[in-house]
C-alpha cells in the first residue's frame, strides 16, 4: 500500500471518529433535555411546562387521519403497560360515532386558563382564569367577556395553582353566593382551600369572600391540588383534593389523618357532613367521603343512577373513571394500571385492586387520556348523549365521549381531535349545548345543527 493510501486510511478512520462522537454527544444532550419526573407529572403541568409528559404525547395519532384500532376500540394507541383488566369492559371500550349532525363553534377566545365554569344564568357563564386568578363572567350569545370580577382571594398560581373550580349555591337566586377553590399559602406549605362571597347585584365584586374550608396539612409544593367542587341534594359540598404529587407526599392519600387524595364532603360553611363514614372514627377526619385517590379533577352525578362518578389522574397510563361510594378506599399508591414516569412499576406494580381491598375503577385508559374536567349530559336536546359522560382530555387533545350502561362503560368516542387543545373542563347548559373550555384560552359550544 502507497504513502497516499495510508493517508487516506486514517483520514478515513478519524472522520468515522468525529462522526461517532457527535452522534455521543447528541444522546447526551437529549437526555438532559429531557424533562425531570416531578416536571412530566400527568395533569400536569406537563400542562404548564412545555416539553413534559403529556405534552410530548400530543401529537399522538389521535386526530384526523388516525387509524382503526384493530380491536375496534377508540383507543388506536399502542399499550403504555402490559397489566391486564380486572374484567373485559374495564378499559377500550368499543368505538362509536354520534349521527346527530354537529354545530362546533369557538365562542370565546383570548382567555387564559380557563380552569372551571358555571353557568349561573342561561348562556350566562362564570369562568376562572386559573394563572391570572381572575373570576369572569362569559355570555355565550355574543361572546361577550367581563372584565374581571374584584374580590377574589389570593392564590399561589405556581404550576398547576391558581383560581381553580367555581360553582354556585343551589339556592343562587335569593343569596347570590359563589363558591371558589383556589391553592393557598399557608404556614407550612400550600393547600387546596375553598372559599365563598355573594355576587353584587352590579356583577363586579364578590362581596365578603371568606376561607371555609382548607384541605390540610399544608405541603411545600405546587402540584395535584385536585380542586373540583359540586353540590349534592342537600346542598352540601363535595371536594375532589390531589396527594400533591411528590413520593414523600402520596402515601397520605392512605392516611385517614390527611385531606390529601380524598373526596371530602362539607356543609356551605365548610364543616363535615354528618353522615360521613368517619365521624365516629376518633383517628380520622370527619370531612373524608372516600380515600386513595391521585388527583381528581372531574367529579358528576350520573343523573340516571344518582352515583357519583370521579374522574382522577393515573401517572404513566392507569387514569382512573371511578364511582365514589361513602368509606371506600381506590388503591393509589398501593395499587395502579399505570407505570411511573421512568418506565418503573408504582410500588411492586400490582394492578388488581380487588384482592388488595381497594375498589376497582370502572375504567381505565392505557396510555393516558390525561382527564380534566368532566360533566353528564342531563338533556334532551341530542337524544341519543343523554346520560352520556363528557371528560375533557389535556393530552391527547379531545373530549371523551362515554357511554355508559349502569356502571359498565359500552362506548367511547373522541370529538375535537383536530383541534389540538388542551380541554380543562366540561359543562352542559340549560338549552343542551356542550361547552368546553381550554388551556389556550378557547371556550367551544357543540350543539345539534338546525
Amino acid at each position: 500500500m502507497t504513502k497516499f493510501s495510508w493517508s487516506r486510511l486514517m483520514l478515513l478512520m478519524m472522520l468515522m471518529f468525529v462522526l461517532a462522537l457527535a452522534a455521543c454527544g447528541n444522546d447526551d444532550a437529549s437526555n438532559e433535555e429531557a424533562p425531570a419526573e416531578e416536571d412530566a407529572t400527568t395533569e400536569e403541568s406537563a400542562e404548564e411546562e412545555a416539553g413534559s409528559e403529556e405534552s410530548a404525547e400530543t401529537e399522538e395519532g389521535t386526530g384526523e387521519g388516525a387509524e382503526e384500532a384493530p380491536d375496534g376500540s377508540a383507543e388506536t394507541e399502542p399499550k403504555v403497560t402490559e397489566f391486564e383488566p380486572a374484567f373485559p369492559e374495564q378499559t377500550r371500550a368499543p368505538a362509536v360515532e354520534t349521527e346527530t349532525e354537529l354545530n362546533e363553534e369557538v365562542i370565546v377566545e383570548g382567555l387564559g386558563v380557563t380552569w372551571g365554569m358555571v353557568e349561573f344564568e342561561p348562556n350566562r357563564l362564570l369562568v376562572t382564569q386559573r394563572d391570572a386568578a381572575e373570576l369572569l363572567i362569559v355570555n355565550l350569545e355574543d361572546g361577550s367577556v367581563s372584565e374581571p370580577i374584584t374580590g377574589t382571594p389570593e392564590v399561589n398560581s405556581e404550576d398547576q395553582g391558581g383560581l381553580l373550580d367555581v360553582t354556585v349555591a343551589p339556592d343562587f337566586d335569593e343569596s347570590r353566593m359563589v363558591f371558589l377553590t383556589f391553592s393557598q399559602d399557608i404556614e407550612g406549605g400550600t393547600v387546596t382551600a375553598v372559599g365563598k362571597g355573594a355576587l353584587s347585584e352590579d356583577e363586579t365584586s364578590l362581596e365578603n369572600f371568606e376561607v371555609i374550608f382548607q384541605a390540610t396539612p399544608a405541603y411545600e409544593g405546587t402540584l395535584h391540588y385536585g380542586g373540583r367542587i359540586i353540590f349534592d341534594d342537600d346542598g352540601n359540598l363535595f371536594l375532589t383534593t390531589g396527594e400533591r404529587s411528590d413520593v414523600e407526599s402520596r402515601d397520605r392519600a392512605q392516611d385517614l389523618d390527611a385531606y390529601l387524595g380524598k373526596v371530602i364532603h362539607i356543609t356551605q360553611d365548610g364543616e363535615p357532613v354528618d353522615t360521613n363514614p368517619f365521624v365516629e372514627d376518633e383517628d380520622a377526619l370527619d370531612g373524608i367521603y372516600s380515600y386513595g385517590h391521585r388527583n381528581i379533577q372531574g367529579i358528576d352525578f350520573n343523573p340516571e343512577t344518582g352515583d357519583l362518578w370521579i374522574v382522577e389522574f393515573g401517572p404513566q397510563a392507569g387514569d382512573e373513571l371511578n364511582i365514589v361510594e361513602p368509606g371506600n378506599n381506590y388503591g393509589w399508591p398501593v395499587v395502579s394500571y399505570g407505570l411511573e414516569y421512568s418506565g418503573e412499576f408504582v410500588n411492586e406494580g400490582i394492578s388488581e385492586h380487588e384482592a388488595q381491598g381497594f375498589i376497582e375503577p370502572r375504567y381505565y385508559w392505557d396510555p393516558t387520556s390525561a382527564p380534566s374536567g368532566m360533566s353528564f349530559y342531563n338533556n334532551d336536546a341530542i337524544p341519543e348523549w343523554e346520560n352520556n359522560l363528557f371528560i375533557g382530555g389535556l393530552a391527547p387533545n379531545y373530549i371523551v365521549r362515554v357511554i355508559i350502561e349502569g356502571d359498565t362503560i359500552v362506548g367511547e368516542e373522541r370529538l375535537l381531535t383536530d383541534e389540538v387543545q388542551r380541554f380543562r373542563d366540561i359543562l352542559v347548559t340549560e338549552d343542551g349545548a356542550l361547552i368546553a373550555s381550554t388551556d389556550g384560552g378557547l371556550i367551544y359550544k357543540i350543539s345539534a345543527a338546525e
